[in-house]
């Protein structure tokens, strides 16, 4: 209704003298149902233009669309305020939309925006030191939503895990498998205690900010009993980084299945090195002007785009910083050929992305088509304190802890809740309470809820064969929850667009609200036929609905609870 609306205001703006050709008018739904259904607010944007009254303008605007407006569509149109135009939708329209919606089912929802065009979602994307913590979990959950949004909005969607299986931290972590490996082969080995909150015991020797968690001794205990003592007398590391790569990564893929995460490809920045094309990406920086050298390190002209300070790419030893082999993996992204790309960042990158996308400017291509969303960390809470969930892993929390706790529906929705760029405060009291206090369960609920009044329909004879006669739908609680469903589109297209997933679950809580109040006004079992079943299509609208939303966010929609 938006888009036909919007259509035939712009028809009717564009034959009328002294209206700017790229005047967008603005549309809203009013807080107040009895203020109509949709308004805009044009005339008073256009006043300082056609330098007239808002109420005039609108008045004339009103006169002007009801001679253009389709009276089955709209049935009435009227000016209010200091110049807002209110639409009322026509029964008809209602009706005719709700029957499109049982009509798509499954589909309802789904838009053209993207068509043909592709899409590249990157999250997650931890390197392959340890099992996933809480942190890395909003990082899937939004990236994973993001991608799902997309592809409902038209898009043809990759999803893509980048790690690095090389460098530093690679190698502590095969040296620190390598040390507990040898505790194994010589039990005799001294030991002794580090760490600060929660001192770990560590055979010596042992590799500055070695990883402690309890994954490396297992680690370590499966290559023991796959190789015995054949090890002990090698300096390579590279069996002990090999092993803990394979088994964490194969931790870290369970632990996205949980959460119904599939990538689709997996990039790595080794593979950036082997090409050359870190370097190539050097020397092309380089050629442009904007990489120098200085106290024995390769610099990036920041300063040129803004910067108070010039940023290392190649420290004095030789080593590049992440933000080269990150420009060179976005150029790569670039070359792809993709329509838009989405970076999944915590908040602890804000500072450093721009670099990434000023490299990419420089380097001819085009920024505008890469997103980054930055999320904000989060805290689990208990009874109104901050927590730390137990775990045998290590001093952190996992993210396959929170689901044991929790259940991995519950994690996703909860992660999807506020906004990416907002502190998340994670109650898992909440949480793990069933009742409508639970946002989750309040949803999942009202889903259980249809089908537990469908299969009670049909035990009375009721069937969905027979062709329901919608206008009988006149109830202002039944319009109200029509109307509410036909948002729904919409809805996941200002989510897709705005990479706010958020609005998508509290939208759908304004439609189990709506529902409620449907089916505490409206009786189904014991109406009429004609009238029973024209309710119980809406209630499957509803159940749709809310299945293809939950769908979107990841999340189960359950028969029965």
């Amino acid at each position: 209704m938006k888009d036909y609306l919007d259509h035939e205001l712009r028809a009717l703006l564009a034959e009328t003298d002294g209206v700017p050709a790229d005047f967008e008018p603005e549309f809203s739904t009013p807080a107040q149902p009895e203020h109509g259904d949709l308004a805009t607010n044009a005339a008073m944007q256009l006043a300082r233009h056609l330098r007239r009254a808002p109420r005039q303008i609108a008045a004339d605007v009103v006169t002007a669309l009801q001679a253009r407006v389709d009276p089955k569509r709209i049935a009435a149109i009227e000016v209010a305020g200091p110049g807002f135009i209110n639409f009322r939708f026509a029964d008809t329209y209602l009706t005719d939309a709700l029957a499109t919606l049982l009509e798509a089912g499954d589909d309802y929802g789904r838009t053209n925006v993207g068509q043909g065009q592709t899409a590249l979602v990157e999250y997650v994307s931890a390197n392959p030191t340890g099992p996933l913590t809480v942190g890395h979990g909003r990082n899937a959950v939004l990236g994973d939503t993001f991608a799902n949004l997309l592809e409902w909005t038209g898009y043809d969607v990759t999803r893509e895990y980048y790690f690095n299986d090389a460098g530093r931290q690679m190698r502590v972590l095969g040296e620190s498998v390598r040390a507990r490996y040898l505790a194994l082969v010589d039990p005799n080995l001294p030991t002794k205690h580090i760490g600060d909150d929660t001192p770990v015991e560590v055979p010596q020797p042992f590799p500055e900010d070695g990883y402690l968690g309890g994954y490396i001794s297992d680690i370590a205990q499966a290559l023991f009993d796959e190789h015995g003592e054949a090890l002990a007398d090698t300096d390579d590391i590279a069996p002990f980084k090999k092993a803990a790569q394979e088994a964490i990564f194969a931790e870290i893929e369970a632990t996205m299945r949980r959460l119904g995460i599939e990538m689709d490809t997996y990039f790595n920045e080794h593979s950036l090195y082997e090409s050359n094309k870190v370097w190539d990406v050097l020397e092309a920086l380089r050629d442009k002007g904007y990489v120098y050298e200085a106290d024995g390190a390769t610099w990036f002209k920041t300063t040129a785009f803004g910067k108070e300070q010039d940023t290392v790419l190649v420290k004095s030893s030789g080593e590049p910083t992440y933000r080269l082999p990150d420009i060179a993996y976005h150029a790569d992204k670039c070359e792809r050929g993709y329509a838009q790309m989405v970076d999944i960042f915590g908040a602890d990158h804000i500072a450093t992305y721009p670099d990434v996308l000023k490299g990419v400017e420089v380097l001819g291509h085009d920024p505008s088509k890469i997103e980054v969303v930055i999320y904000q960390f989060v805290t689990l809470v208990r009874g109104g304190q901050q927590v730390k969930m137990s775990t045998r892993k290590a001093t952190y929390e996992t993210l396959d802890d929170l689901m044991d706790e929790v259940t991995p529906d519950v994690t996703r929705f909860f992660f999807l809740m506020r906004s990416p760029n907002t502190h998340l405060e994670f109650d898992l009291d909440l949480a793990k309470e069933a009742s409508d206090k639970n946002p989750v369960y309040y949803l999942q609920y009202a889903h259980a809820r249809v089908s537990s009044i469908m299969r009670k329909a049909e035990e009375v004879g009721f069937s969905f064969g027979e062709a329901p006669d919608l206008s009988l739908l006149v109830h202002e609680s039944e319009a109200a929850l029509i109307k509410e469903l036909l948002h729904f589109p919409e809805i996941l297209q200002k989510a897709s667009e705005a990479k706010e997933p958020h609005r998508v679950a509290n939208y759908l809580r304004d439609v189990a609200v709506a529902f409620s109040q449907f089916y505490r006004d409206c009786h189904i079992v014991g109406e009429a036929r004609p009238l029973a079943t024209a309710r119980m299509n809406l209630a499957k609208a509803a159940q749709i609905v809310l299945r293809n939303g939950l769908t979107v966010l990841g999340i189960s929609a359950p028969e029965r609870m």
